[in-house]
């Protein structure tokens, strides 16, 4: 059993909250986010050094009203461009934040505008994306990052139809990256998952260097500084969880309660579930209510010793209760996606939104870069750009079948749409809408996605190495 003597940092500074009125005048901006150089103390003695917004990490809460226009004026106070993407949001691609859909840039020292309609609503968030390459102190390796709440238009409550005493966001990070032989975020393949695309010959040629980090923290500390998560017994905390990893797959257990699991993504699930363990990947988000009912002091981390022993957890502390934070490993578990889906249509084979009008394959593959070198990645065949090749007509309901021929599990993402899962590892599914999926190593997800927002629309693995060495590729509407 674990013991951690010491609090861990929970604030993450002040709300900004935008004023219904004042986002319709088209005068002042309603937030404003300064891009500059900062120092992140994840404990005293341990001090960083990153690029940041507002001088705080995470950046300010941006919570706004599903439907309000939102301005948000970003001053770029470094010597380099820079881009702010709007993670799970419906924005024109001008206004996305990715040079590739063509988004103009901040430029260095300079400022600029964006404006949008908050929608859809949920648990949203914005952050750098810049390429990195081989600066692993540009893009998400940065702290660049913050949430960005979208409270229900059509409800009072704050969070949605849920009933909660207390509302904590939690991103979960690692710090100084560097590369390595070493891919740290594979936990080890269970020989009865099912691995629908493993190749019946093994690629034999040696890995090249994978991005790790010696330090985690939720928020801006590390597991022993700052101050804990207070909690009551007979409370019920909404935890919206955030992984702002560049790189890394974050699995998360709190001894002795479970996640009831209530959104992904932003997006309430059709079969609220609870759960011992929260698997998260770069990009996603997870909403959980959790209930205190086991008083004591313990430690919410990080499953993975090594990530738990170098950051990676916050203690929650019950009220009158003064021993050092416990930690135990969870019982056996397993990630699925599905359990948290709507009953399927029979013998349809359509999903609750119906059949698709066409199908896309997409092929992921890895070029292995040898010692010393780095992986490049393949969509079907190619590295990115793909001229032409994916394309969308507006209205049109599209089936994407994503084939992960890699022993890497792999986070995607598209940008500016929604997806439902349909399928994942041979195993149907409805109701799961997502803006990221996690498709394991070896292994097949589908989705479909109404073709609703014109313009161009990027697709990528939310690993930052893999994006900027060939995994992602350019959807354009006919």
């Amino acid at each position: 059993m674990e013991q951690v003597s010491g609090p861990a940092q929970l604030a993450m500074g002040s709300p900004l909250e935008v004023n219904a009125a004042e986002a319709t005048t088209g005068r002042a901006a309603d937030f404003t986010l300064q891009i500059a150089p900062m120092l992140v103390e994840l404990e005293p003695q341990v001090v960083v050094s990153t690029i940041g917004y507002n001088n705080q990490v995470p950046g300010p809460l941006l919570r706004v009203r599903e439907g309000q226009r939102v301005t948000v004026d970003v001053v770029n106070d470094t010597d380099v461009p820079e881009y702010v993407h709007w993670h799970g949001l419906f924005v024109p691609s001008e206004m996305d934040g990715a040079g590739e859909e063509g988004t103009p840039p901040v430029p260095p020292h300079g400022r600029r505008r964006y404006h949008f309609v908050a929608n859809p609503a949920g648990s949203r968030w914005y952050h750098s994306h810049t390429m990195a390459m081989l600066d692993l102190h540009r893009g998400t390796y940065t702290g660049q990052f913050g949430f960005l709440m979208i409270d229900s238009a059509s409800d009072p409550g704050r969070a949605g139809r849920v009933d909660f005493d207390q509302e904590v966001f939690l991103a979960l990070r690692e710090w100084e990256y560097f590369l390595s032989t070493v891919d740290p975020d594979e936990m080890a393949v269970d020989p009865s998952d099912p691995m629908p695309e493993k190749p019946a010959k093994p690629d034999l040629r040696q890995n090249g260097l994978e991005v790790s980090a010696p330090l985690y923290s939720i928020n801006d500390k590390i597991l022993g500084a700052g101050e804990p998560l207070r909690v009551q017994p007979g409370q019920r905390v909404l935890m919206h969880l955030l992984n702002a990893s560049a790189s890394q797959i974050h699995r998360l257990a709190l001894p002795g309660h479970k996640f009831q699991v209530i959104a992904l993504d932003g997006n309430p699930v059709p079969t609220p579930q609870a759960v011992d363990v929260i698997e998260i990947a770069p990009g996603e988000r997870v909403d959980a209510i959790v209930e205190m009912n086991r008083p004591g002091v313990w430690i919410l981390g990080e499953i993975r010793d090594v990530a738990r022993q170098s950051g990676l957890g916050l203690v929650v502390e019950y009220a009158n209760q003064q021993q050092r934070a416990q930690w135990t490993p969870p019982p056996k578990w397993r990630w699925d996606y599905t359990i948290f889906g709507a009953t399927l249509i029979p013998a349809s084979g359509s999903t609750a939104a119906g059949a698709p009008d066409e199908t896309i394959d997409m092929v992921f593959e890895k070029v292995p870069g040898g010692f010393n070198g780095i992986n490049h990645w393949l969509i079907n065949g190619k590295e990115y750009p793909h001229e032409g090749e994916f394309v969308f007509r507006q209205g049109r309901r599209y089936r994407l079948v994503f084939r992960n021929r890699s022993d890497d599990s792999h986070p995607l993402h598209i940008h500016r749409h929604l997806f439902e899962l349909v399928e994942l590892n041979g195993k149907a599914t409805a109701g799961v809408k997502k803006d990221t999926v996690i498709v394991p190593a070896f292994g097949r997800a589908t989705v479909d996605l109404t073709a609703d927002q014109p313009g161009l629309t990027l697709f990528h693995c939310h690993i930052q190495q893999h994006m900027d060495y060939g995994f992602k590729a350019l959807f354009r509407y006919a």
